[in-house]
């Protein structure tokens, strides 16, 4: 096995049949969203006073926010923890957060009425705001992610600023940029580590406030004063795992060798979290006596049993065993099963759950709705891929290649 690992661009095709069926979906939802603001909520969406989120909130927004944590989890893991063997991970598992966040900000857009005063809550503070703290947290994240991932842009153009004709000029500076860049990353980056660490444990607990708030609107199975925390868990134990998604597509989609001895201790490292992360869950059941809302069988026991046992129960019992963990397939479904787990949690929360008190019919998402939510997620996956193949975040073996830790948090 090679002890190290050099991060490159990747080569090959952009378009593929599946890229290609991405772009569709991409094409198809940008112009339900183009409709979204030229003619207004109501001709795209099912929103209402009533219900004044839809699957927005939980898929794109909050799902996402959840979803996006392998960035923190895996900074903490190799920068704070100093898990040097983990360092090929992170890369990629930063670049799904910056992506993930920079979608979540764009879809705050989305379902406000007025869109164009997204800027207010930057400069018109509010303290006692649960939502705000979130709003600014999230802003305040998505500033330090990129500043995170300036050394891999600081890496792919180091001293390799050419361009042609009349910007010739600005080689020069360019390049002299590019080495103060460097030089200043080196001595403050793990200041902007630390900070992306407790931002995150921040605005994943406050999304569980929101909901807390709601009080008797909420269905008792989800309304519980311990929300924030088990917000938190579900996003601390869902980070491994999307970097072992993200990490293993990749590899198959570029024709790569999975790096097994790695994903296998990301899985290995999951099962404690996930085994807190359900003792919350029973425990928060068990002292406020909800499990008996389970002995009625309807959708809402139904969801909830299936957000717990097939999201939380079913992936810690896989992990558990070794020969789940060497296997891709058997890896990947594990992994698969709490992120879906965790997005369904979502659903059920800030839908499901919720019942406002004037509603003169349920809301069910529209065709609007729903294409530009899949729309988000394919327009993700292809910046992503053309971001793999343009800077170095993937890593290959190379046993030449000694990795700079200057970036690290110093122990």
């Amino acid at each position: 096995m090679d002890h190290y690992s050099k991060p490159v661009a990747m080569r090959g095709p952009y378009l593929t049949p599946g890229v290609i069926a991405l772009i569709v979906l991409t094409v198809i939802g940008l112009a339900a969203l183009g409709a979204r603001f030229l003619f207004g909520l109501a001709a795209v969406s099912n929103l209402s006073n009533a219900y004044p989120w839809g699957i927005w909130t939980p898929t794109i927004k909050a799902g996402g926010v959840a979803l996006a944590a392998g960035g923190f989890t895996t900074a903490a893991l190799g920068h704070v923890m100093h898990r040097e063997e983990f360092h090929p991970i992170i890369r990629p598992a930063l670049l799904t957060a910056l992506l993930g966040y920079t979608f979540v900000a764009l879809s705050v857009c989305i379902d406000i009425g007025r869109w164009y005063f997204i800027w207010h809550p930057i400069v018109m503070w509010n303290g006692s705001s649960a939502l705000f703290e979130v709003g600014i947290c999230v802003t305040i994240y998505l500033n330090v992610l990129y500043i995170e991932f300036l050394p891999v842009i600081v890496e792919r153009f180091m001293g390799r600023v050419d361009l042609p004709g009349a910007l010739a000029k600005l080689n020069a500076p360019l390049e002299r940029l590019m080495r103060a860049l460097d030089r200043g990353l080196e001595q403050t980056m793990f200041v902007f580590i630390i900070a992306g660490v407790v931002l995150s444990t921040l605005h994943q607990s406050s999304l569980g406030t929101l909901m807390v708030i709601a009080g008797p609107k909420m269905h008792p199975l989800w309304q519980t004063p311990i929300l924030p925390l088990l917000f938190l868990l579900s996003a601390i134990s869902v980070g491994l795992p999307m970097a072992i998604i993200e990490s293993l597509l990749s590899a198959r989609s570029f024709g790569l060798k999975p790096r097994m001895d790695l994903l296998a201790e990301l899985g290995r490292l999951t099962v404690p979290l996930l085994a807190i992360h359900l003792g919350f869950k029973i425990g928060d059941m068990v002292i406020r006596e909800t499990f008996t809302y389970l002995m009625k069988v309807n959708t809402v026991s139904v969801l909830f049993m299936i957000e717990v046992l097939l999201g939380i129960v079913v992936p810690l019992r896989m992990l558990v065993s070794a020969r789940v963990r060497r296997s891709p397939p058997l890896l990947f479904t594990a992994a698969a099963l709490v992120a879906g787990g965790v997005l369904l949690n979502r659903m059920n929360t800030f839908l499901v759950a919720y019942t406002p008190a004037y509603a003169a019919k349920t809301y069910f998402p529209a065709f609007g709705e729903i294409a530009v939510a899949v729309a988000f997620v394919c327009l993700q996956v292809l910046l992503y891929r053309a971001a793999v193949m343009i800077l170095p975040v993937i890593s290959l073996p190379d046993r030449d290649y000694v990795p700079k830790a200057k970036y690290a948090v110093r122990g």
